[in-house]
């Protein structure tokens, strides 16, 4: 009788430890994915996220993957939520410059040092539009309102500090504007300052060439300069230096997964996005949104994050786009 009793507890053994195995860490075969885009719906860590959702889908389509948004404060109350999750190895948080710049701005207790980087993903140029009933009909005409009153000129863009933000602080630097005088409207996605540009209720926009160039192809908007160093050929629309200030950025997006990974479950990580970054899937929509190929992982990703934490540092040191 003892015996049986104990081959019976050596079987329910088995069986637990089989069924952890069905449902444990990332580098299991169905396990869900959960992508964090740490800011609300429209905006280009929404839009990343959600590409790669697809992605994901079309790399491992037995896998479950999920995006969901937690918004606010430039991403940084989406990174205090990833601490929270430390070790948990079924998680990805988007994230890019904006972030580097809000975690500044924001004084945020929670920094990148407390996350595992997984892989930089994309960058990405920054558009100026104005609404296609603006008066102003090139960056020449912005500049002049500018030095006119640069109060009465408002900028809708993403969070204060971010990339949008640094952006006409920049701009305004090159244009002979003390930055601090900059009227930014802070938004907390694309798709709000997307509505206020629409909507009239401001003079001009900066975000992302992705989230504002199907409205200048349908006529909606206005496209005064693009940040990149030569034109763009999907748009129609001069660059900043060719607009007269001598300005260029670059936006980057990427992932970065909660701090404690475990070496199994971070390479898991990198492994699968690694296999979304190969799919034709996701190799279509960088083409589609005019997007930058930029993947790094490893520890060429953790020391790109390391520089980039000191040369924001430094620009909104520099320009004084935050308090």
């Amino acid at each position: 009788m003892r015996l049986r009793i104990l081959a019976a507890l050596a079987a329910l053994s088995v069986a637990a430890l089989t069924g952890c195995g069905d449902t444990g860490s990332s580098g299991g075969g169905t396990s869900a994915l959960r992508i964090m885009a740490p800011a609300a719906p429209g905006g280009g860590w929404d839009q990343t996220s959600r590409t790669a959702e697809q992605a994901l889908k079309s790399a491992d389509p037995k896998r479950k993957v999920e995006v969901f948004n937690v918004p606010g404060a430039g991403g940084t109350i989406g990174l205090a939520q990833l601490a929270g999750e430390n070790g948990n190895g079924n998680l990805l948080m988007t994230m890019g410059l904006v972030m580097v710049g809000a975690i500044e701005q924001n004084k945020s207790k929670v920094t990148l040092a407390q996350t595992t980087p997984i892989a930089k993903l994309t960058e990405e140029y920054e558009l100026v539009v104005v609404p296609a009933n603006s008066p102003l009909k090139s960056l020449a005409d912005l500049v002049a309102a500018w030095k006119a009153d640069p109060k009465k000129v408002s900028i809708a863009g993403g969070s204060a500090g971010g990339t949008d933000h640094i952006l006409a602080g920049l701009m305004a630097k090159a244009a002979g504007v003390d930055p601090k005088q900059v009227n930014y409207i802070a938004h907390s996605g694309g798709g709000e300052a997307l509505n206020a540009l629409l909507g009239n209720n401001v003079t001009a926009g900066i975000s992302g060439a992705g989230e504002f160039a199907e409205h200048v192809k349908s006529g909606k908007l206005r496209a005064l300069g693009v940040s990149s160093a030569q034109r763009i050929a999907e748009l129609d629309a001069p660059t900043i230096k060719e607009g007269g200030l001598d300005v260029e950025l670059a936006n980057w997006r990427g992932f970065v997964a909660p701090g404690g990974l475990s070496d199994a479950d971070k390479k898991a990580l990198t492994d699968l996005v690694t296999k979304m970054h190969d799919s034709q899937t996701w190799k279509d929509a960088v083409a589609k949104n005019g997007w930058i190929d930029s993947f790094q992982t490893g520890q060429q990703f953790t020391d790109f994050l390391t520089s980039e934490e000191t040369r924001v540092k430094g620009i909104i040191a520099e320009l004084g786009v935050v308090s």
